[in-house]
């Protein structure tokens, strides 16, 4: 419980409440209680529905709160400060990995990639989609694949193009950057190495470079490729590795109005996939003396990382799963979502501390590990705190009467219908 406290202190989760003003002048509502509700009962419930949240809270917090009470609270203020505890989060969490020793050079190896949201068709016009009368929003994610967290996050609507929502900049620097198609850029490459950062992408199917030199030298009768472009000689090669340097041509940035073209120089690697009779082809800049093609396509396969947490997100937590047509209450369960699984990675590395070294955890298995014990760590986690909620009793009556006593129930209806029958 000491973990989890002084990654969330009570003391710093209520004073930025009260900075934001997510807490009214009653301090009825008790922050810690109410933010760690939002954490495991995101892990836990089976639906994350907020009538859900609302018990993990009252089963926490010394005083229980009505559902009036506890929606009234659910305001894009809230969003503001569920993102702002993430942001504080990301900077506190990090699950140290074996990365392998080819790329123990880099400061990190990051992996940029966002997946969609499927949501609401009546927040179509806040979350536009790709398809008429659909919803969509869009989180970006820069993961850590050295640290095992998340470095940035971002949120926008479906049709927003994953690579405007990353910015290159001096944080690159002895950084090496692994992209999907999504984010083929030359001019991004450009500037990504003039910050004196790295990257390996995927060659996208319409990049045709011209080739300026060959990496690696073959016996016999080689086919020359100085000179020619690359998809003009990809169908006559037969070798087991393509390594090339290329020249291509890119536009830079507007200045004072214009757009002057520019050329670079990189490198492209192909490794043969005999059973498709093809070649997966890379760009990159980094130099064949320490990166053969074969370790370039073992770098490349760390993107499988984010696509594993993003998995995880959508299995363990129902992430794409959003039954609201409000936008902020979207934006509250996408950061308890993420506050979730920051939590989650947080004790992992707690337990991997603790355990054996040579005990393995995999992160799919102890997601499910973790939810299947989050009820009973929010009890504790409540006791550590000093809350002393109310009786079990008071609890399942308080949950379980009729809310809205204009709204019959099946009894009252089916008694209301029949009494007349009866009295004729």
């Amino acid at each position: 419980m000491r973990r989890l406290t002084t990654l969330f202190p009570s003391e710093f989760l209520e004073d930025h409440a009260e900075e934001l003003g997510v807490v009214e002048r009653d301090r009825k509502l008790q922050i810690p209680a109410f933010v760690w509700a939002f954490v495991f009962g995101f892990a836990a419930g089976e639906s994350r529905t907020l009538a859900g949240f609302r018990r993990c809270y009252n089963s926490t917090a010394d005083e229980t709160i009505s559902p009036g009470g506890f929606y009234q609270r659910l305001t894009p203020t809230l969003a503001e400060y569920l993102r702002d505890l993430v942001e504080h989060g990301l900077d506190e969490v990090a699950v140290p990995n074996a990365v392998d020793a080819d790329i123990d050079r880099f400061r990190d190896v990051m992996i940029a990639d966002g997946t969609v949201l499927r949501l609401h068709e009546f927040l179509s016009d806040q979350f536009e989609a790709r398809h008429e009368e659909q919803a969509g929003a869009k989180l970006h994610l820069l993961h850590n694949a050295t640290e095992q967290t998340i470095e940035q996050l971002d949120t926008a609507n479906e049709k927003t193009h994953d690579s405007t929502l990353f910015k290159t900049g001096p944080w690159l620097e002895n950084r090496l950057m692994l992209f999907d198609l999504a984010y083929f850029k030359y001019r991004r490459f450009a500037l990504i190495d003039e910050n004196d950062g790295y990257f390996v992408s995927r060659l996208k199917q319409n990049a045709n470079p011209l080739i300026t030199g060959e990496l690696r030298e073959w016996r016999g009768r080689a086919i020359p490729l100085e000179g020619k472009q690359l998809r003009a000689v990809l169908d006559d090669l037969d070798r087991k590795y393509i390594d090339v340097e290329v020249e291509v041509e890119f536009k830079r940035g507007p200045y004072n109005g214009t757009q002057s073209l520019d050329t670079k120089r990189f490198r492209v690697v192909g490794v043969r996939d005999e059973d498709a009779d093809d070649y997966h082809l890379y760009m990159t800049n980094l130099a064949r003396k320490e990166f053969f093609p074969a370790d370039l396509a073992e770098i490349y396969r760390c993107r499988w990382e984010v696509e594993l947490l993003f998995r995880e997100l959508k299995t363990q937590y129902e992430l794409d799963e959003f039954d609201t047509s409000d936008e902020h209450v979207v934006r509250i369960l996408l950061y308890a979502a993420l506050l979730s699984l920051l939590v989650s990675r947080d004790l992992l590395d707690l337990v991997t501390e603790q355990a054996d070294d040579e005990l393995v955890f995999p992160t799919e298995r102890w997601a499910a590990t973790f939810r299947s014990h989050a009820q009973l760590i929010l009890h504790e986690l409540g006791e550590f705190l000093g809350y002393s909620p109310p009786p079990l009793l008071d609890r399942l009556i308080e949950d379980a009467q009729k809310i809205h006593k204009q709204r019959p129930i099946l009894q009252e209806t089916l008694a209301t219908t029949t009494q007349p029958r009866c009295e004729a």
